[in-house]
């Protein structure tokens, strides 16, 4: 044994290895999915181009010839923004294959384009949804839950076709006792359920004359004015009243929806009725037990659906201008309904009376509505009082032949989704039906895409800034 080993050592040799290049792969940027908001708009967009294709075609039209390009997309978004407004006569200008076009555009647009995509994918493919789905389900139909998406989309697909089905036999009825077939009356009582459900107002009455062949009638306007109603309030609201029965346990947005529809109906039915009851053109013609219920429901549909029993433009001008007020504000978040929401016009009116009272916070039915909520609200209101001024701003520039007050409804009633019209949207030029397209597409995703926006970019911060005052006033 050599100096200096162990017993136990052993001899190892070592070979020295050239350095070697390595490349680490880099990492893969992870794309972020689009906002909701921009699929729910990009969804509308699609659904209204097909649309616009289907009815360009010859057999969507009654005398078999294709229809003009910009006709159709203005019937097409009207229908899937369910609104109402019509350059063409729906009962007289389509053929039965265009109308049933136009009545499947009603049922997507006002049940929402992104609900029943989910629906379709739950119940054909199987497909199992994550977080984001549950998000693009609650932008769309406005419920505050993220539960399972499977059981709150069945559960408004329950909602609509009850509705709807339970409209379509009472019209039915309705209208084969108005002496027509029983073919005509059944796909009469389908077509204006659903119209009337999801707040759409079309009609297929023929020669732009909506109801007025049944003024009076409330075996017609009864339940379309009911069907309208359930509509405008949305599944949530309905969905909470049926599920609790009693006021004490209903959640404060169903209280504040409910008794600000009500208190709307009641302004709109006494207005109408006090400004137009010696009218002989619209409730003067009428005996005086047929104007109180046409009253009543002038002030349904004119809120939120677009379809008339009296003359429109025969209303005087402060009637008009009381149902533009209730055209802007429209129905309730969630709803086929548009305009600013009534959950909107809510906030701010419990914030206008907080102040005065002189309450630091928004307070209603003993609960506390947070100031991000208020200043939501604003938001959607000031940019649709400012889309709202763009609007009539350009329709005066491209329509000037026609007065102040019928541009400004024309536009109010794009701009919230209504349908009513004084009768000069068939005789526009082209100019101002581009205007009214873009209105209906603001009108009925603006404020929704608005919010989605402003909650996805709210973040909590780790100092406020030191306060100073301004005037106010």
């Amino acid at each position: 044994m050599r100096p200096g080993r162990l017993p136990g050592d052993k001899r190892v040799r070592v070979e020295l290895t050239k350095p070697r290049d390595y490349t680490v792969p880099s990492a893969r940027r992870i794309r972020r999915p689009p906002p909701p908001g921009l699929v729910l708009v990009a969804g509308f967009v699609a659904l209204s181009l097909i649309g616009m294709v289907l009815l360009m075609l010859p057999m969507s039209s009654a005398a078999g010839t294709w229809t003009a390009p910009l006709s159709a997309l203005f019937t097409s978004v009207s229908a899937v923004c369910v609104t109402g407004l019509v350059v063409v006569d729906t009962g007289t200008y389509w053929s039965p294959a265009g109308k049933v076009i136009i009545l499947g555009l009603i049922q997507v647009g006002g049940f929402g384009f992104m609900t029943g995509s989910t629906l379709l994918l739950l119940l054909l493919v199987g497909r199992r949804t994550g977080l984001r789905d549950r998000i693009l389900v609650q932008a769309s139909t406005g419920v505050p839950e993220l539960g399972s998406v499977t059981v709150l989309v069945r559960r408004i697909a329950l909602f609509t076709l009850l509705s709807e089905g339970a409209g379509a036999v009472a019209l039915a009825v309705a209208f084969a006792a108005r002496d027509r077939d029983p073919l005509t009356a059944a796909s009469f009582g389908l077509f204006h359920s659903i119209s009337a459900f999801n707040n759409a107002g079309f009609d297929l009455m023929g020669n732009f004359q909506s109801l007025s062949g049944y003024v009076g009638d409330p075996l017609i306007l009864v339940p379309i004015g009911v069907l309208i109603v359930l509509g405008g309030l949305g599944f949530a609201i309905v969905g909470d009243v049926y599920g609790k029965r009693r006021w004490s346990r209903f959640a404060l947005e169903t209280k504040i929806v409910v008794v600000t529809t009500i208190a709307l109906l009641a302004v709109g039915t006494v207005a109408i009725g006090i400004f137009d009851w010696s009218n002989p053109d619209t409730l003067g013609a009428l005996p005086v037990e047929q104007r109180p219920l046409n009253a009543l429901f002038e002030s349904v549909t004119l809120r939120t659906a677009g379809f008339s029993a009296l003359d429109t433009a025969a209303l005087t001008e402060a009637s008009l201008l009381v149902v533009m007020g209730l055209m802007f504000i429209g129905g309730a978040s969630g709803s086929t309904a548009g305009g600013i929401k009534v959950n909107t016009f809510s906030v701010l009116l419990v914030a206008i009376v907080s102040t005065a009272r002189g309450r630091p916070s928004a307070e209603a039915f003993g609960r506390r509505i947070p100031h991000i909520l208020i200043y939501r609200a604003l938001s959607v209101a000031l940019l649709s009082i400012a889309a709202l001024f763009l609007v009539a701003l350009g329709l005066m520039l491209t329509a000037p032949m026609y007065s102040i007050v019928q541009v400004l409804f024309e536009g109010v009633s794009a701009l919230g989704t209504v349908g009513a019209s004084t009768g000069i949207t068939p005789e526009l030029p082209d100019a101002s039906r581009v205007i009214l397209i873009v209105a209906m597409f603001v009108g009925r995703l603006g404020p929704l895409t608005l919010v989605l926006a402003m909650t996805a970019r709210s973040r909590p911060i780790a100092y406020r800034p030191a306060v100073e005052t301004l005037r106010i006033g």
